[in-house]
């Protein structure tokens, strides 16, 4: 049995759960999020905790086990809290604005780069050069995350691109003339 899955998940104030079949609806001052269980776990929720049990004792069930109660956890945190990941951009004339649903990126290439902000996302920009990915949902904000900094990944000689806050990129030396 999993150490992580047999610890109940702690619901804080202002947050609700339910369970209805094998999905469970987490909702809170940040938004709302649902997942669906398979049938080999039995998700039960009392009045501030949810605990996630397996039905039957199986190798590959108790590797999942600490998955899904991980999972609730962070569907728990976000509509409580909400996750953030913040991005830096560098490099001479290299910017970013938002319009509306989208994300423009000027990274010296012919044309602008343009990036639908997914729904559930909240992105923001200080500076030009400063960007905040927040939401509820710790994997889609992570995901479009990194989908932003692979627009143009921090290369190591100049050091221009986009990458995390306080990410440090290992930088090389040129090619010297003789």
């Amino acid at each position: 049995m999993s150490r992580v899955g047999k610890q109940p998940v702690l619901i804080p104030s202002g947050v609700q759960a339910q369970v209805s079949g094998c999905e469970l609806a987490v909702k809170g001052p940040k938004g709302q999020l649902k997942m669906a269980f398979p049938a080999t776990f039995q998700v039960t929720v009392q009045e501030k905790f949810i605990t996630i049990a397996p039905r039957a004792e199986d190798e590959e069930i108790n590797a999942l086990h600490g998955l899904y109660r991980s999972l609730v956890a962070n569907m728990v945190h976000g509509v409580a809290v909400g996750y953030l990941k913040e991005l830096e951009i560098q490099g001479v004339g290299f910017k970013a604005a938002v319009q509306g649903k989208k994300a423009i990126f000027n990274l010296g290439f012919s044309s602008p780069v343009e990036v639908k902000i997914p729904d559930g996302i909240d992105f923001k920009v200080a500076e030009n050069v400063r960007l905040a990915v927040s939401g509820p949902d710790k994997q889609q904000v992570g995901d479009f995350a990194a989908h932003i900094k692979d627009l143009f990944p921090a290369e190591p000689y100049k050091g221009k691109g986009i990458r995390f806050k306080g990410e440090y990129v290992r930088r090389k030396v040129g090619k010297t003339v003789a």
